[in-house]
């Protein structure tokens, strides 16, 4: 694995912008089969679904 010192403050971080980015999903005004594969690829994908929701998910 990593030999970084802070992988699992890291680790937290991402989880906790995975957290947030799930939430703004479901609050979001998209269709429901949008919000299901939108929070699929965050959970799937936690770094690469984040950038990408973060990029093209659903805007409030």
């Amino acid at each position: 694995m990593l030999d970084f010192p802070y992988s699992g403050l890291l680790g937290l971080i991402i989880l906790v912008l995975d957290i947030y980015a799930i939430i703004r999903v479901v609050q979001s005004g998209a269709g429901a089969l949008s919000k299901a594969i939108w929070i699929v690829i965050i959970l799937l994908l936690p770094v690469l679904g984040l950038i990408l929701w973060a990029l093209l998910g659903p805007k409030k």
